[in-house]
């Protein structure tokens, strides 16, 4: 299987009716909030060479960086021995998302060539898109995609879909197909692997491109923190007595969107869709009774734990649950409600999940993780290495 290089830079993305936070200005002595809000704050030089293109060949052998986030003090590891920094109290967080086949190639009416980027599925056959095109299609227009594993003369086999309009930036498609839309995208769909991922997607990212305990289907990138898990890793971490839970956020392409503000108190964040149930709920609740840690997996666990405690304004001793649309922003000088520890990929330079981890441990202490990452040659970005922030 073949596609073309990601879009994903190109396009904007727009907000579902998010909700709004007040987050405290960071209080460091000596340190002006406004200082430490300039995204040149959260740059960095990296290798082109250093961002991993392809996954290795197993889960677990990927390298880990430990991190001490009061200390800074740094160790190098690989990750199947995660374990060794769990303890019995522990509750691991992860993100259950599962990535669909977004990437659709084919052709307009008129014969000129298209790219779409299912965004959100609304129903079984209409979704929300980005496309990529010469001209701009019109309400009305059809548009046919070719499947992915035969190449077809004319419109015979193929998936046909009919543009209904705009939602801000993106396009309501309707899918004429009697299958349901997320059967069509399995035969007709690519992987909409990273737009940093300079080679078309294969047959193996269909299944390395995903976690092993995805469940939910929904997003258009992977919780990158997740992919280093196999099966006999959470075992062996269950049978140490490491609580697992898990909550939903299906990431959107805004999450490769660039930070375009100097200032970036003036980000505006993309919105996705979230589901913290009561069970995860529950565990985190029993995780601080008992004196344990929440680990979230991933960034995206952080903001779904995170966007739950802001929505029922509640800290992790009273977690409840929360379904719906987040765009939380979470940036040095947030107080975090409930998470304690967190697995965490290297992420793109000034972008928001830089922000993120460094608001967690702080700037300072994160740059210079990930100058000894740099120096210590390890990979990055999706398909890349580990950290874990303690």
């Amino acid at each position: 299987m073949a596609g073309n290089v990601g879009l994903f830079m190109q396009y904007s993305v727009p907000r579902f009716h998010p909700p709004k936070y007040t987050i405290s200005a960071p209080a460091m002595s000596g340190v002006t909030a406004t200082k430490l809000m300039k995204l040149s704050d959260f740059q960095y030089d990296l290798p082109e060479e250093l961002i991993a293109h392809y996954p290795e060949p197993e889960r677990t052998s990927s390298r880990l960086l430990n991190l001490n986030r009061r200390t800074g003090a740094m160790s190098h590891h690989r990750f199947h021995e995660l374990g060794n920094f769990l303890r019995p109290d522990d509750l691991l967080v992860f993100n259950n998302t599962r990535v669909i086949a977004a990437r659709l190639l084919g052709q307009k009416a008129s014969g000129g060539r298209i790219e779409v980027l299912i965004e959100r599925i609304l129903s079984s056959h209409e979704a929300l898109a980005q496309i990529r095109s010469s001209k701009s299609p019109k309400p009305g227009m059809h548009l046919w995609f070719a499947p992915i594993d035969e190449n077809q003369a004319g419109n015979a086999g193929q998936l046909q879909a009919e543009v209904l309009g705009r939602q801000g930036d993106f396009f309501h498609l309707r899918f004429t197909a009697e299958a349901a839309l997320p059967e069509c995208l399995e035969n007709f769909g690519h992987i909409p692997l990273p737009p940093y991922i300079k080679r078309p997607d294969e047959t193996a990212d269909r299944e390395r491109y995903q976690t092993v305990y995805s469940a939910v289907s929904g997003a258009v990138a992977a919780p990158t923190a997740g992919l280093h898990f196999d099966k006999q890793l959470l075992s062996y971490i269950s049978q140490k007595g490491v609580a697992q839970g898990f909550v939903t956020l299906h990431v959107g392409s805004g999450t490769f969107r660039p930070v375009r503000v100097e200032n970036v108190l003036e980000h505006q964040m993309h919105s996705e869709i979230v589901v913290v149930g009561e069970e995860v709920c529950a565990q985190v609740r029993d995780c601080k009774v008992r004196g344990g840690r929440v680990i979230a997996v991933g960034t995206t666990s952080v903001r779904s734990l995170e966007s739950a405690a802001h929505q029922t304004a509640t800290r992790a001793a009273n977690l409840r649950p929360y379904t719906g649309e987040t765009d939380i922003f979470i940036y040095p000088g947030y107080d975090f409600r409930v998470v304690d520890a967190m697995i965490t990929n290297f992420h793109l330079s000034e972008s928001t999940l830089m922000l993120l981890v460094s608001a967690f441990a702080s700037r300072d202490k994160i740059m210079a993780a990930y100058q000894e990452a740099i120096t210590e040659r390890y990979r990055f970005f999706s398909y890349g290495d580990a950290m874990l922030i303690l």
